[in-house]
């Protein structure tokens, strides 16, 4: 951290990986549960010489500065701690008067804690907090279940983003969550605070998400998202073998809206439009399909040898994700674990509003499930998560007739949506919709080709046109 990002902290909206503690004359006690919260959390800087009043920073510096610093840096490698803890350490003269920084980096060997294992803290929002005992035990299990995808990918640069993709994500906060702060910075700002970035590399979480095909290909041989739609009630009685397998998209946001394209077509939603001229879809059913695939996209173990997968056969869906749970499934369905295996992927989807802010999402996904008349049925083990939903057919309805009129509804939206801004783009029209743009695209050109629409003007500047109603 240089001077001027130091002081660009100091003023600007309030920053998770960031604590400032006076300690003018002396460190004061509860700095080490700041050092606890962020080595068990994701990292941060813990300033010395700072006073904070609200919103407000007074540089009051440190008396003496060398001996401050030596006495912290000795206590994090003595046995105050349980573990010895390595820090970056800087020296800063701001107005004539000396400020410490101390970075402290993320533990791979959690819980972290002072003293005793009471005294083990976490971060949450801008302050330090006594952990449960659940959420101790859950980091115990965390010392396998990993936090890998945190930390930074060697060898990587911003170069290794996808820049649609970064594009996508950000206009799309810009919709759907626009009072968060986080639309209010610039580029690089965005990557580092959001831990895409950390060190100049993109961090692994942040090449999954928005990586470029190929600079995930580097650290992930053989990533993919594996779907695939099967026309039986089992691999065996199937024939063919399956008849959609989705082809392999860039990074784990494009994936999110390839599948869910996919699997919305599973489950009768009603379609309105607001007065701004966003889609809405309320269906509790429609909410445990998204939350279950989120699930799937955040808590993946991606440094297994195994892929997630989903499977949609003709009498339900199953998602299964490698990985073992951080407490066994039965504890976790009452108390909802809030330690995700990878915290960075967690934290993009819930900026978003596409994950809940705590917990797996299970009551989500069972209560909105019980909407379809069944409930989902679950399963764990040493090395993964498997969650089924059984598919009711309705009356007199055929195999894979749900799925075509499916493919109509989203066609009959897109029409909705141009009725209200002819103007309307793929990518905004994707987003309301919440399909892939590739797949907007085959609905326009259906859409054309029966002669319900026509563009007129070039890709930029043109407009849609409507000739005519299809009738369905």
């Amino acid at each position: 951290m240089t001077k001027d990002e130091l002081i660009l902290k100091l003023t600007d909206i309030e920053w998770e990986d960031f604590e400032v503690k006076e300690a003018r004359t002396n460190i004061p006690k509860n700095a080490w549960e700041t050092v606890s919260a962020f080595s068990n959390t994701a990292g941060g800087w813990l300033i010395f010489g700072v006073k904070q009043s609200g919103k407000s920073f007074e540089i009051t510096g440190v008396k003496s500065p060398e001996k401050i610093e030596q006495d912290f840096l000795t206590t994090l490698r003595c046995e105050k701690f349980n573990g010895k803890i390595v820090v970056q350490s800087k020296k800063y003269n701001l107005d004539k008067k000396c400020v410490l920084a101390f970075y402290i980096p993320v533990s791979d060997k959690k819980p972290v804690y002072f003293n005793s294992l009471k005294n083990t803290f976490i971060r949450t929002g801008s302050g330090d907090q006594r952990a449960t005992q659940q959420e101790i035990d859950a980091m115990f299990r965390d010392q396998a279940f990993g936090t890998q995808t945190s930390r930074p990918a060697m060898g990587t640069s911003i170069s290794s983003l996808n820049t649609a993709s970064f594009e996508r994500y950000r206009d799309y906060m810009t919709r759907f969550n626009p009072d968060v702060p986080y639309n209010r910075l610039k580029s690089d700002e965005f990557l580092h605070k959001t831990r895409i970035i950390s060190d100049g590399h993109v961090t692994y979480s942040g090449l999954l998400f928005l990586g470029s095909e190929d600079a995930i290909a580097d650290c992930f041989p053989d990533f993919r998202i594996d779907y695939l739609e099967i026309p039986g009630t089992g691999y065996e009685n199937a024939e063919p073998r399956y008849t959609f397998r989705l082809d392999a998209q860039e990074n784990i946001w494009e994936y999110y809206f390839a599948i869910f394209q996919r699997l919305r077509k599973y489950v009768d939603v009603p379609f309105q439009l607001t007065t701004e001229g966003f889609a809405t879809e309320k269906s509790p059913a429609l909410d445990a399909i998204r939350e279950a695939l989120v699930n799937l996209l955040m808590h993946t173990d991606y440094f297994s040898p195994a892929k997630p997968r989903i499977r949609v056969f003709t009498d339900r869906i199953e998602f299964f994700n490698p990985g073992a749970l951080p407490k066994p499934l039965e504890i976790i369905l009452k108390e909802d674990a809030s330690i995700p295996r990878n915290p960075v992927l967690a934290r993009l989807f819930r900026m978003v509003k596409l994950a809940e802010s705590a917990g797996f999402g299970f009551d989500k996904m069972c209560l909105g499930w019980k909407e379809t008349g069944a409930d989902p049925l679950m399963d764990s083990g040493l090395d993964f998560f498997k969650i089924t939903f059984p598919l009711v057919k309705r009356v007199g309805e055929k195999v894979g007739e749900g799925s075509q009129k499916g493919s109509q509804k989203s066609s009959q939206k897109i029409v909705e949506l141009i009725k209200i801004d002819s103007k309307i783009t793929i990518s905004q029209m994707a987003d309301n919709l919440g399909i892939s743009d590739r797949a907007v695209k085959k609905h326009l050109r259906h859409l054309q080709k029966d002669g319900v629409i026509k563009r007129e003007g070039p890709d930029k500047g043109g407009y849609w046109k409507i000739l005519g109603e299809r009738n369905e």
